[in-house]
């Protein structure tokens, strides 16, 4: 058993910068990634704009064999966990590969495969479709890549829950390097939905914002305005290591993973519970699980998505958790910068949240012009904020009722 879990590695590759540098600093800056979509023609769509990656460039992470034969989801996450495998430091050749796994969720998958090789079936027929089509659309095939590029032996799966992917997939490595089953995990999520038939698809579920004449300005978070999220795509991988471990390599931490908390609204396919109940036991059993007390808190990085419910029911679990003291918290919104990740988005959050810890610094919530009134804690609008972030909540929720929080804090080595 390993009492003490730390992360020691980070990779991003997101709308605002392909390295977690490039990243925290449009975070901080709060430079949106939203733009009309360029990758289709979205004219004919209710919803027109999206956070693309822009200069990804996936011969800097594999050769020309793997990205002819992998889709654009699985060379996300192949790129952001060489990020974090580098950042990380450990040395390749003396690390036991046995006791190294691999976990990357994603909400949809490879979409993009599926979208092109349905056409060509339909055009040319079954003979014409490509011998890798399941495994690049296969959701499980961005952490076997990922395995097989690095010989990691130890505990390996994808993981789907929605928006809620990633942070389940941090979650189950924080508990298998808890329980001793591995010294090492690389856990996050990815993402590439930027396509024709999945963004139709949460058009047709009203799940969007259609202000597309407000572009960088129509993702609002815990604005009256608000009207739906605006959809992103990337990845977010963490190195997830035992404190003994990393100790004994002088490793650098980020930050310690505390406690976790997961539960299910039982409510509804796309909505959360109008009252958080979901989201309010998540978080209630991450603060349990992590020892620390509720008014320890000082920062939540919100699920955040700009949607009418869903902003009001996080913010009242949040009140329900934390009582008085929900108003004295920073909470702010990644998504109003980087519109929503899906499957990526709670590892991506969780790096900015670690981020804040090790900066002592919190990025905006932009586009919060005109507060809800039912919204109304401190979302840390427009600018930056420099303050004490010691404890701090990443809170997570996808459709079918999947809720995740996780709970980090400022490493202390004597603690």
């Amino acid at each position: 058993m390993s009492d003490r879990v730390v992360v020691t590695g980070m990779g991003v590759i997101s709308p605002v910068g392909n390295s977690v540098d490039e990243y925290w600093q449009a975070l901080l800056e709060g430079k949106s990634g939203i733009d009309r979509i360029s990758r289709f023609d979205a004219s004919g769509y209710s919803t027109q704009i999206a956070a693309e990656v822009r200069d990804f460039d996936p011969l800097k992470y594999m050769d020309r064999k793997i990205v002819k034969r992998s889709d654009l989801v699985q060379q996300y996450a192949l790129a952001a966990a060489e990020q974090a495998v580098t950042d990380s430091g450990f040395d390749l050749e003396s690390v036991d590969h046995d006791m190294i796994g691999v976990i990357i969720g994603s909400g949809i998958g490879g979409i993009m495969t599926f979208e092109d090789q349905h056409t060509k079936l339909l055009k040319s027929g079954p003979g014409r479709i490509s011998p890798f089509f399941i495994p690049m659309m296969i959701t499980d095939m961005c952490a076997g890549l990922v395995s097989m590029r690095y010989q990691f032996y130890g505990p390996n799966y994808g993981l789907v829950s929605a928006c809620a992917s990633s942070s389940h997939a941090v979650i189950d490595a924080f508990r298998i390097v808890q329980r001793g089953e591995a010294d090492i995990m690389l856990a996050g999520g990815a993402e590439a939905t930027i396509t024709p038939t999945a963004i139709a698809g949460f058009c047709q579920a009203k799940a969007m914002s259609t202000q597309n004449e407000l572009v960088a300005g129509a993702s609002r978070p815990f604005d009256k305005g608000r009207d739906g999220f605006i959809m992103g795509e990337g990845a977010g991988i963490v190195v997830v290591e035992s404190l003994e471990h990393a100790q004994k390599r002088g490793a650098k931490v980020y930050g310690e993973i505390l406690g976790a908390g997961m539960s299910g609204d039982a409510y509804h396919m796309t909505a959360p519970h109008p009252e958080g109940h979901g989201a309010r036991k998540a978080m209630q059993s991450a603060i349990k699980d992590s020892g620390i007390a509720p008014d320890q808190i000082d920062l939540i990085n919100t699920h955040g998505t700009a949607t009418g419910l869903g902003d009001i029911s996080e913010t009242k679990a949040i009140k329900t958790v934390l009582g008085d003291h929900a108003y004295k918290v920073k909470c702010n919104s990644t998504k109003s910068i980087t519109g929503h990740l899906l499957g990526a988005a709670g590892a991506t959050e969780l790096i900015a949240t670690l981020k804040s810890i090790e900066d002592q610094v919190v990025h905006p919530t932009i586009n919060l012009d005109n507060p809800d009134p039912e919204c109304d804690l401190d979302y840390v609008p427009h600018k930056k904020r420099e303050c004490r972030v010691n404890y701090a909540l990443s809170n997570s929720f996808g459709f079918g009722g999947h809720n995740a929080t996780i709970v980090v804090g400022k490493f202390n080595s004597t603690s």
